[in-house]
């Protein structure tokens, strides 16, 4: 079985608006485990950063109880915590002339002391976290030099170096492209499980949390968070709490979401794979009857309609737009 690292029991947080009380979330219940990247996903303004805050012991509990390996978050002094957990944000990272090594090195601040002085350990730690993260060869690089991605992994080494049980990232991969955040996202993976960490990641990627996530975690105004595997909150039909209104639905066999009940009277005989994206462009034009089949012929791609052959999709909805 594994070990709960960070435990939430009937957890409510909120703010102060004036003399009163402004709640944002309320009886939560879940839990972190070692060895397992778990993504936190829900709508804008649901409390998300909320719940950051109280793990990272800026934001006190009003009611029940947040522990981390034991001990209530809201009694680790602010040293303690940053031995015990490290935090990635989104914001991008611009230091000045601060090299790679330099950055990564900041991790180790809550071990050595006031005098900042590196030892053995330190530096082993230091390169063992440039080694995972595949940052060894930009050690020397400035931060301002490199992309977007390689600074969003040295922010990650940082966390590394620092050596807690506990990483909290908050939409580490919002500032990237489609690569580096599949990149990123199986590099957190590849942590956890190796490196015994307990990761926490908050993101809107529905599609990538499924492709790397151990456990998810929904939130959703006015209804209880859900916890799960991804694919048993698939399964269950659970995962639609996500989507806003009866408009979309999440597609179970195609593992995305779409817009529910679109009607088209459009038929397509061939390859089925072909037809897929055919029939997917034709509805983003509007287009939803015809008057005969879409043959797609084997072998090659060709289409053809009313015995007219089209090598593009662009063609075929550039002729029944003058049709």
């Amino acid at each position: 079985m594994k070990k709960s690292v960070l435990i939430a029991k009937n957890l409510t947080l909120g703010y102060f608006s004036g003399k009163s009380k402004k709640p944002v979330l309320k009886n939560l219940s879940f839990q972190l485990f070692e060895n397992e990247l778990t993504c936190l996903l829900g709508p804008n303004g649901v409390g998300k950063s909320t719940l950051v805050k109280s793990i990272l012991g800026q934001l006190p509990t009003w009611e029940g109880e947040l522990s981390l390996n034991g001990k209530l978050i809201d009694t680790f002094s602010n040293l303690e915590l940053s031995k015990q957990l490290s935090v990635v944000l989104s914001e991008p990272v611009f230091p000045g002339n601060m090299t790679v090594g330099q950055l990564v090195a900041l991790g180790r601040i809550p071990h050595t002391g006031w005098t900042g002085r590196l030892d053995n350990h330190d530096r082993g730690l230091i390169e063992n976290a440039l080694y995972l993260t595949k940052m060894e060869s930009l050690k020397d690089e400035r931060l301002v030099e490199i992309s977007d991605g390689q600074r969003q992994k040295a922010m990650i080494a940082r966390a590394l170096a620092q050596d807690g049980k506990v990483m909290v990232l908050d939409e580490p991969t919002a500032h990237l492209d489609l690569v580096n955040r599949y990149q990123i996202m199986h590099l957190l993976r590849d942590i956890a499980s190796k490196q015994g960490k307990s990761i926490l990641v908050v993101t809107h990627d529905l599609e990538i949390a499924l492709e790397t996530a151990d456990r998810l975690l929904l939130l959703n105004e006015s209804l209880p968070l859900i916890s799960g595997l991804p694919e048993d909150l698939v399964l269950t039909g659970q995962l639609d709490r996500l989507l806003p209104g009866e408009e979309f639905q999440f597609n179970i066999e195609k593992g995305k979401i779409e817009q529910k009940n679109i009607d088209s009277e459009v038929i397509l005989k061939g390859n089925q794979t072909i037809a897929f994206w055919v029939k997917k462009a034709l509805q983003k034009a509007n287009i939803r009857r015809l008057n005969a089949p879409i043959f797609i012929t084997e072998g090659d791609f060709t289409l053809i309609y009313l015995e007219k052959e089209f090598h593009r999709i662009g063609d075929l909805i550039d002729f029944l737009g003058e049709s």
